[in-house]
């Protein structure tokens, strides 16, 4: 019988392919003891360091006598994983030498990491003379990777370190898969990769970028584009920051990418550039309405249209209401506006060609609709609008 410990994810403990951690009866300290000497496994722990990091909450007024009994606690649970009669030392075991504690991993117990960080070291070393060897390796270190180091357990400092390291070797080697995959021009096997790590580090970069230049060598354009507009919207949410300059201009490298096998056609620019929704105003992300803003200020200069900028103010910022108010801007705007979220709370439109009384009858109609879905109340909403032609202090209503 062999245990197998995986710990890039969700901790667990496997025997015959069968958890036996799930099985056990642990408490929260216990399980949090145990990941702390399975991290630091193999190392001397003084008692007084393990304290500072698990117990300095605790109000006990003998934090060792504590710690001791934890520990004994957590060495039966150990003992009652493996089989009658069996070695400890084969398996996992916890000694107390010298005033340390220590966690010795025997031959007969695997770990997750450490399988990671041998098949990557095995990957460096074909990588320049055997590259096809060294992909191979790489695939198989990647799909050890669940996802973050004992992810279960969030908010350990103590973890920081550690969960970094594993993480920033993961990254590093994907992207020497990818490099790898790029010159074989495998650019399908690219997008299956990028679209699995995605699945566990949905908020990395690098890995969104890969996915979309790897879409464009295929010809998918309006994949790429659609797999960008998300990402974006992804990316500002989430992390409240906006990307990269690297990240905005592969926005620039979608719009112009040119297929050499084949040539434009009308057949096949109505299939890549055209959007499918033609109903109602056009929805953008923030780089494509900067673009279409300067654009149409130009035209009103230019032909004497009276365009506006609009900003809707919203108290109410539950992002999870979004797709619904973007489907009430969609039809109570017109075909030629367009709209884009600035942040979760405010939203820009570029109103075109308002006659007379035109502003108040586009906020009047959003006002009513939002009424008629009570998805907000319509006390949080309010405008500002200004005109494109002249620098005039803004319109508020």
């Amino acid at each position: 019988m062999k245990l197998s410990i995986s710990t890039l994810g969700e901790f667990d403990i496997k025997s015959d392919g069968q958890s036996i951690l799930k099985q056990s009866s642990r408490t929260y300290r216990l399980n949090k003891l145990f990941e702390y000497f399975i991290t630091f496994r193999n190392k001397k722990l003084l008692p007084e360091m393990i304290i500072d990091n698990l117990l300095s909450e605790s109000e006990s007024d003998d934090p060792k006598n504590m710690l001791r009994t934890q520990i004994f606690r957590l060495r039966k649970i150990i003992k009652a994983f493996l089989p009658d009669g069996a070695d400890e030392s084969e398996y996992l075991m916890i000694n107390f030498v010298n005033g340390y504690y220590c966690l010795e991993i025997g031959e007969k117990t695997e770990i997750d990491v450490d399988e990671f960080e041998a098949l990557i070291h095995r990957g460096d070393m074909d990588m320049e003379h055997n590259p096809e060897s060294a992909a191979r390796l790489y695939q198989n270190a990647i799909k050890l990777y669940k996802g973050l180091y004992l992810s279960d357990n969030a908010y350990e400092v103590w973890l920081v370190p550690t969960r970094n390291y594993y993480q920033r070797l993961y990254l590093k080697t994907l992207r020497k898969l990818i490099e790898l995959l790029k010159e074989k021009n495998e650019n399908e096997t690219v997008v299956a990769l990028c679209e699995e790590a995605l699945l566990v580090d949905p908020y990395e970069e690098s890995i969104h970028i890969n996915l979309m230049e790897a879409m464009l060598q295929q010809g998918q354009q309006k994949n790429a584009l659609n797999h960008y507009e998300y990402s974006m919207k992804l990316l500002m949410r989430e992390l409240d920051i906006k990307p990269s300059a690297m990240f905005t201009e592969m926005l620039n490298k979608i719009q112009n990418h040119v297929s050499e096998d084949n040539p434009a056609d009308f057949n096949s620019i109505s299939s890549e550039l055209e959007d499918e929704n033609l109903l109602g105003a056009m929805q953008c992300n923030i780089d494509s309405f900067k673009f279409l803003l300067n654009l149409q200020k130009r035209k009103s200069f230019r032909n004497d249209e009276n365009d506006y900028l609009c900003i809707m103010n919203i108290n109410d910022n539950n992002s999870r209401k979004s797709k619904e108010l973007s489907e009430i801007l969609r039809y109570s705007l017109r075909k030629g506006d367009v709209f884009t979220y600035w942040n979760q709370s405010q939203i820009l439109m570029i109103l075109h060609d308002m006659k007379d009384g035109g502003i108040d009858v586009v906020r009047d109609r959003i006002y009513s609709k939002i009424r008629n879905s009570s998805l907000i109340n319509e006390r949080d909403v309010s405008f500002s609008f200004k005109s494109l032609m002249q620098e005039e202090p803004a319109v508020q209503h």
